[in-house]
């Protein structure tokens, strides 16, 4: 059997308590919104914990046995802050990569929802970092993930179009019906191979691991290795977050010895060897995952854990119209707007009781869920400002790049019939010209409405005076 070890790495770039603030002290550059104070604190110790000593544990073990291979799945977030004060932990991540028995993944830059956005900003998002693993560690991904392993058919031909070879996702019993995790499976749309995470060997470390309460503990890397071989399959990925060693458990549980023990213990038995998730054999059974059934690896393996109540729904309905009005500006607008997709902002909000609520309350700084929806809402707010002001200052060109989402859109409509729509102010025009010419004027309560409402200009004899060449055009 194949064992691919997949390492999952992602520090956010947190928000301040805005919902602290008083009107007065409120930042007025949005790059003050972020707490770069405790950003640094928070990455300055999970890279001594984690990033180079265990680091530095796998790169030992990648030079002493011939057959150890691991896998990596880096964010750009993440990876962009290392650059900034941790240098030496890219160095190596390129030391790893030149062993060529590492592979590096695709992931979304800013490890957001953007696929639930726009797929144009999805396509974008997945290519800046792969750009950036390419640049700065010297490896070229040819498989690839969603965010948190979020996951339907239509995402995996997507990725398979933008040329990667292989998916992950999450192995859940509900798609799976009795099969078991521990195959390559494919996507019945278009064919492209799917690995499956086996979240029980998974969590048995991710989770449970310094539990002193488990049956199972202590766990070693020789138990570990027996279960391992035990399991029956051919391809079987044991994916976990990167921080489980030294930061989510504690040096002291011995988790740095496990991972140290642990490809000796494995590559002891003849019928195991590990494996990059790129050498992922051909299939020839489906992992049928249509887009109302869009899964992930958190909590109840859906969407729940970043859009599961209407606060967290409101939040990101809120986001992503944003994403229409930061897009042509580009710049700090857009590169805010993106800061603002990190998918841990709606994850703070979540609302959840029992194990998966004490997950949520560990991971959030902000105080609680209320407080994390307010500050994220604020910051949304700060940003809208900041596009408002800059609309003013370059109406025309606003108006002619803009382009809105389907629910903004202009629909005509005249006596009840439905003459097609507009989701420009160019394609407005352009489809004005071929209705009946008093168009404009029988429906310019309507039209007025649409203007102010969506694009920032009080009506249309307001476009015709500031931006004529629009309407020649």
């Amino acid at each position: 059997m194949d064992i691919a070890l997949l390492f999952e790495m992602h520090q956010p770039i947190r928000l301040k308590k805005l919902h602290d603030f008083t009107p007065t002290s409120m930042p007025d550059n949005l790059n003050d919104l972020f707490d770069n104070y405790s950003n640094k604190i928070i990455l300055d110790r999970v890279t001594e914990k984690t990033y180079r000593h265990a680091t530095k544990i796998i790169k030992n073990n990648i030079e002493k046995y011939e057959g150890f291979k691991v896998n990596f799945s880096i964010s750009g977030v993440l990876l962009e802050q290392l650059k900034e004060s941790n240098i030496d932990v890219i160095k190596l991540f390129q030391d790893l990569a030149s062993s060529e028995r590492v592979e590096f993944l695709a992931q979304t830059y800013y490890h957001s929802l953007s696929w639930f956005i726009d797929k144009k900003e999805f396509y974008e998002q997945i290519k800046i970092q792969a750009d950036s693993i390419e640049e700065n560690i010297g490896y070229k991904p040819k498989s690839a993930e969603n965010t948190e392993f979020i996951y339907n058919n239509d995402i995996g031909c997507f990725l398979k179009n933008m040329g990667y070879k292989v998916v992950v996702t999450e192995g859940v019993d509900f798609i799976l019906n009795g099969r078991s995790p521990n195959k390559v499976y494919k996507n019945p749309l278009c064919d492209h191979k799917i690995v499956l995470r086996n979240y029980r060997l998974s969590d048995d470390i991710g989770f449970r691991f310094s539990n002193n309460k488990w049956e199972e503990y202590p766990l070693t890397a020789e138990k570990y290795s027996y279960w391992i071989n035990s399991t029956p399959g051919e391809f079987l990925l044991i994916a976990i977050d990167y921080e489980t060693f030294g930061e989510h458990h504690n040096p002291s549980t011995g988790i740095y010895d496990f991972l140290d023990y642990l490809p000796k213990e494995i590559l002891k038995f003849d019928n195991l060897k590990f494996a990059n998730i790129s050498e992922a054999r051909e299939s020839d059974d489906y992992y049928d995952v249509p887009p109302w059934r869009t899964i992930s690896w958190a909590d109840e393996r859906d969407l729940s854990a970043w859009l599961g109540n209407p606060l967290q729904r409101d939040a990101f309905n809120s986001l992503r119209r944003l994403y229409y009005y930061s897009k042509p500006f580009g710049g700090i607008l857009l590169e805010t707007f993106r800061k603002l997709t990190i998918s841990d902002h709606l994850y703070y909000m979540a609302t959840k009781y029992g194990p998966t609520g004490e997950v949520h309350n560990y991971f959030n700084p902000m105080g609680g869920y209320e407080k994390a929806f307010h500050s994220f809402i604020i910051a949304l707010d700060m940003l809208g400002l900041k596009i408002k002001e800059k609309v003013s200052e370059n109406l025309c060109d606003f108006l002619i790049n803009m382009t809105l989402p389907e629910e903004l859109c202009f629909y005509f409509n005249d006596n009840g019939k439905n003459l097609g729509k507009a989701c420009s102010l160019p394609e407005f025009f352009q489809a004005v010209k071929k209705l009946s010419i008093d168009y404009k004027e029988k429906h310019r309560e309507d039209i007025d409405k649409w203007l102010s409402e969506t694009l920032m200009v009080k009506n249309l004899d307001e476009v015709m005076r500031k931006c004529p060449d629009l309407i020649k055009n």
